[in-house]
């Protein structure tokens, strides 16, 4: 009853009246006028932005060719291995001895390159159809290295021509050389299978290693050349490590997406 009272008497007073009304602080306006800005960015950036993105994936560094598993075409035992490993070889160069019931018969490389494995010995048995090595194909030694990395095919569509990429080389030390700089020369839409990437590197644990997660799509990256560095090309650091890369060096690879814009993303 008490506050009834005083309510009643404080409208019934008019001094108070003809006093001014603050609608809000100085520091209200401020807080006010700096949101207003922001969205007002926020809109702009929205609609004339871009968002960058980037995909990583596995990837090695290849001749542009690539290899093949050469295969031998009758059943005997290896009595004569007539290549080393790392030899560079002519089109139809003797590779393997092998002796059947018929006599012996030579194993020839198929196409000109190098050596990179041999899985046949002397004295081994070998059935039709065997991986007895796997050849790179090659034909200079000046010939460049690319770097092939096996990406997601639901990003395919999203690699443009000529995206920068960034490789972490396995046997190069990133923290004091850095990454290996290079540009997507093309892509390829078809997913691939295991069978398809050991045909082309050579190797079938490679083909299951790289479909793991799924067919991937092989995306072909031409390496910026350096004629200062000793590696031949071009590194994130001033010089990159001080000697050559090796093909077949297994690497992983950052490619550079098409930009977004926000407004597709921040749109239901």
């Amino acid at each position: 009853m008490q506050f009834r009272q005083q309510a009643l008497a404080k409208l019934q007073s008019p001094e108070e009246l003809d006093l001014p009304v603050r609608l809000a602080r100085p520091q209200g306006w401020l807080v006010l006028g700096v949101t207003v800005v922001v969205m007002a960015a926020a809109s702009v950036w929205a609609v004339t932005g871009s968002v960058a993105s980037t995909v990583a994936a596995q990837a090695v560094l290849t001749h542009g060719q690539g290899s093949y598993l050469l295969q031998s075409p009758v059943a005997g035992q290896v009595t004569a291995v007539l290549a080393e490993q790392g030899e560079r070889l002519p089109a139809g160069a003797p590779v393997l001895k092998v002796r059947t019931g018929q006599g012996d018969t030579v194993v020839r490389t198929v196409a000109a390159g190098r050596i990179t494995a041999l899985a046949a010995t002397i004295g081994q048995i070998v059935q039709t159809g065997a991986n007895v090595a796997s050849v790179e194909k090659i034909a200079h030694a000046s010939d460049p290295l690319y770097a092939t990395v096996y990406v997601p095919a639901e990003n395919a569509a999203a690699i443009p021509a000529h995206a920068p990429v960034d490789l972490t080389v396995s046997s190069v030390p990133a923290q004091r050389y850095g990454v290996l700089r290079g540009h997507v020369k093309s892509v390829d839409r078809a997913a691939q299978s295991p069978q398809s990437i050991a045909a082309f590197l050579g190797d079938s644990q490679l083909g299951e290693q790289f479909t793991r997660k799924g067919r991937p799509v092989a995306v072909l990256v031409s390496l910026d050349k350096s004629a200062s560095a000793k590696s031949g090309y071009r590194w994130s650091s001033a010089e990159g490590p001080p000697y050559r890369l090796d093909s077949m060096t297994l690497a992983s690879g950052s490619i550079k997406l098409a930009d977004q814009r926000p407004v597709d993303w921040l749109l239901p």
